[in-house]
């Protein structure tokens, strides 16, 4: 859509993801202009969700379940429970062992505890402090890393647990392999080497999340969050120009901030001189991590899996064996394909039959490839699901399959076809993308970052924009109270 030619902007946004608007929305509600710009013909970004495969089949482009969509204190703020509806699957995620036998999170601890056998209780033990502060956990890893914790007790607990679960130390509480896998499981969203501390960090938090609220599936897909954004953007005056690819900070209307949802290396060919030296190069040095490879399936009926338990998850994690999974994930860090590799599963239409015709069924699934990868991997994923659920072929109605060098190419952010917006390793987690109290703010006045490269990193939570927003009102607008974000204001 064109742009209104009305009269000034107070904030312009580039990027329409979640955190592009939850920064547009943020501004909006403080009463100024707002206008976003995004190069896509939808908003959304990797968060749209899309028919992919077949008519009537509705796929989410990128996540398709929400693990922060309850523990994210933007979405908190926004309200998002009140305005989109979401079913909470009672397995969080599970973490098939071979055909039969599978580790299952059930969203009660105590449950999962029971089905983990002798390590039920190591298990539960592990955890259970951080459920019994799972706000708490989500607030400190929500923000920067270099503020205060305003909950030091989950600070201790949560760094005391990842640099055990990050160590050598990583099995000693265990002595089975169904605990250890559930764990690894998690921790192998983060695309990172095992064991590590920001590793094992993020499957602790996504673990916690798990057995504390669930991990929530949209009604109508990620794009019902997306279009709860939109409409109440659009409700406060602000608008959004689709269609509209920015090349550079000169291309933009003027305007008293600006946030750009974009990557630093972006930012830095966009601001090239009028950045300090210092600043360019830790752009210009930025890492991202390994890619993704996406397999979206339509399914004549539900997957058959062979562990009948596992048809009640909202997410199945796929490889095995701990040490199953290390293998895959350090042949890919290693620039390999593994034949066997680590799959990330989920089936949203078992729970939202919007998803779907009557009686149909759609699939959605990645895996983790070499940066930049061409390699189509649709029939690795197949054969990796088939180990759990023979037949699976059989009920394969139509499939698009994208290489993590496609990914990119739908989404600039997604470098390589890395979803994290850059690796997520410890150091770039405290100083992401640089080392600064307020890493949002950049050494151009009026100009702040807004993406998934900034804090706190990856994840559909709206943090990195709207602590980006919260840094320009009160620097470029002397608005210091943040604006109510609630459905009812």
């Amino acid at each position: 859509m064109a742009p209104r030619p009305d009269a000034g902007i107070d904030v312009v946004v580039v990027g329409a993801g979640p955190n592009g608007l939850a920064a547009a929305v943020t501004a909006a509600r403080a009463g100024l202009r707002v206008r976003v710009y995004e190069r896509a013909a939808w908003p959304g970004g990797s968060a749209a969700t899309r028919e992919l495969t077949l008519p009537g089949f509705h796929h989410d482009v990128g996540a398709a379940i929400h693990p922060l969509a309850f523990m994210s204190a933007f979405f908190r703020e926004f309200g998002l429970r009140d305005r989109v509806r979401f079913v909470t699957p009672d397995v969080s995620f599970a973490q098939p062992l071979s055909a039969g036998r599978s580790a299952i999170a059930y969203r009660d601890l105590d449950r999962t505890a029971a089905g983990l056998g002798r390590d039920g209780r190591a298990y539960a033990r592990l955890l259970r402090p951080l459920v019994d502060r799972a706000v708490s956990v989500a607030d400190i890893t929500g923000g920067s890393l270099l503020r205060v914790p305003v909950d030091p007790v989950a600070a201790a607990v949560l760094s005391a647990r990842a640099l055990e679960q990050g160590s050598g130390a990583w099995g000693i509480r265990f002595r089975g392999d169904a605990a250890p896998a559930l764990l690894t499981g998690a921790s192998a969203h983060s695309l990172l080497r095992h064991p590590g501390v920001a590793a094992a960090g993020a499957g602790l938090v996504l673990s916690t999340y798990a057995h504390a609220e669930g991990w929530p599936v949209p009604i109508g897909g990620s794009g019902a969050i997306v279009a709860a954004m939109v409409a109440d953007l659009e409700e406060h005056g602000g608008e959004i120009v689709t269609d509209h690819e920015v090349t550079g900070l000169a291309a933009l209307p003027r305007a008293r901030a600006t946030l750009l949802d974009v990557t630093p290396r972006a930012f830095a060919r966009w601001a090239g001189p009028l950045l300090p030296t210092p600043y360019r190069r830790a752009m210009e040095r930025f890492r991202y991590g390994a890619g993704v490879a996406k397999v979206d399936f339509a399914l004549s009926e539900p997957v058959p899996w062979a562990d009948a338990e596992l048809r009640r998850a909202g997410t199945v994690h796929l490889g095995g064996t701990r040490a199953d999974m290390i293998a895959a994930e350090h042949a890919v860090l290693a620039g390999t394909h593994p034949e066997r590799p680590y799959v990330l599963a989920a089936q949203p239409s078992v729970f939202d039959p919007t998803r779907a015709p009557e009686g149909r069924h759609t699939l959605w699934t990645y895996t983790h490839v070499p940066a930049g990868s061409s390699r189509d991997r649709r029939e690795a994923v197949i054969s990796q699901i088939e180990r759990f659920a023979p037949h699976f072929r059989d009920t394969i109605l139509a499939v698009s399959a994208r290489t993590a060098r496609q990914m990119a190419d739908l989404n600039p952010n997604l470098v390589g076809g890395d979803i994290s917006g850059g690796a997520p390793t410890l150091a770039q987690l405290v100083g992401r993308p640089v080392l600064r109290a307020d890493p949002w703010r950049t050494p151009i006045p009026g100009i702040y970052l807004a993406s998934a490269s900034t804090s706190p990193g990856p994840g559909v939570h709206g943090l990195a924009g709207w602590h980006a927003a919260r840094s320009a009102l009160r620097r470029e607008f002397g608005i210091r109270t943040a604006p109510d974000l609630s459905p009812r204001a």
